[in-house]
Order: C-alpha cells, then sequence, then structure tokens
C-alpha cells in the first residue's frame, strides 16, 4: 500500500484532534473528489513498518482523540489488508482510549457486509476495529459546505461500535 500524505493535527477529518492517513488507490473516483491523486495505487509514500511505529508515536499525546483512515479509499481490498495491522497495533497500544474513523465511498450495507468487489478476507475484522464509518460516495449534486465531516448529503455518520 501506498499513502499520500499523513497529518499529525487534523480538525476536519473527525471529531477532536486526529492523526489522519490518506491512503493511496480508488476505483470510484467520484466527480470533483478533493483528492483525486490519491486514485493511484502508487502515489505517495510506500506503507512500511516505519511508517506504523510513526503513526503510533503521533497518537501518543493525550490530546489526540484517535487516527482517521481516508483517502484514496481505506476500503479498496488490499488497502483494507494493509490497514488491518495499523488498526490492530492501534487497539494493542491504546486500547478504546483512541478512536477511529474511517472514510468511505463504499455504502455500508451494500458493498461492505454484501458480497462486492470491497469485500474481502479482512473487511469483518476491520469494520470491528473502527468505531465510526464515513461512508458513501461523494456526490456533486448533493454538495454541502454545511454538513460536519462529510461533503454531500447523502454520505452517513455510522458509529459502528453503537450498532
Amino acid at each position: 500500500m501506498y499513502y499520500g500524505a499523513i497529518k499529525s493535527c487534523d480538525i476536519a477529518n473527525g471529531e477532536g484532534v486526529r492523526v489522519s492517513l490518506f491512503v493511496s488507490g480508488c476505483r470510484h473516483c467520484c466527480k470533483n473528489c478533493f483528492n483525486p491523486e490519491t486514485w493511484s495505487f502508487t502515489y505517495g509514500t510506500p506503507y512500511t513498518e516505519e511508517t506504523t511505529k510513526e503513526l503510533l508515536r503521533l497518537l501518543e499525546p493525550s490530546y489526540i482523540q484517535g487516527l482517521t483512515l481516508i483517502g484514496g479509499e481505506p476500503m479498496e481490498p488490499e488497502n483494507q489488508r494493509a490497514l488491518l495491522p495499523l488498526v490492530q497495533a492501534v487497539r494493542r497500544q491504546f486500547g478504546d482510549t483512541k478512536d477511529i474513523w474511517c472514510y468511505t465511498g463504499c455504502v455500508l450495507e451494500s458493498d461492505l457486509l454484501a458480497e462486492s468487489t470491497y469485500r474481502c478476507e479482512v473487511t469483518d475484522e476491520l469494520l470491528r476495529a473502527i468505531d465510526v464509518l464515513v461512508d458513501g460516495p461523494f456526490l456533486e449534486e448533493q454538495k454541502s459546505l454545511t454538513l460536519p465531516f462529510r461533503g454531500s448529503a447523502n454520505q452517513r455518520i455510522l458509529r459502528l461500535q453503537k450498532m
């Protein structure tokens, strides 16, 4: 997996102050996407074990509420396989003291819980580790600058651990 950026102090992509990992690779290719350079699966920097260590270090301060996975598309199967060890490491080191948000253009019920090209052998385990899933593709015709933590009205903020 490659990633386009790591933001160590992000307040736009989830509640509180967060560390955000912008993964590369997305097949949705939404019209007027805010981050089209991350559509390429080889954009940016290769993700390594050192990247995991750096993310865990960045999550240490008490003012950091959690980790956000964004992209690109974290729920592309090849990205899921690389992200599962990261979220497991976050859970091992921080337990429930840090939350995990994930932004996806997938729809939970039809793309991630039902058979689809996005489901793979790690999907269920990854979803169990995510606290908040912001799902649904960005739709230009439903764009709104007033919605908290999402770009278009079709997108939902799902608190998975309360479902």
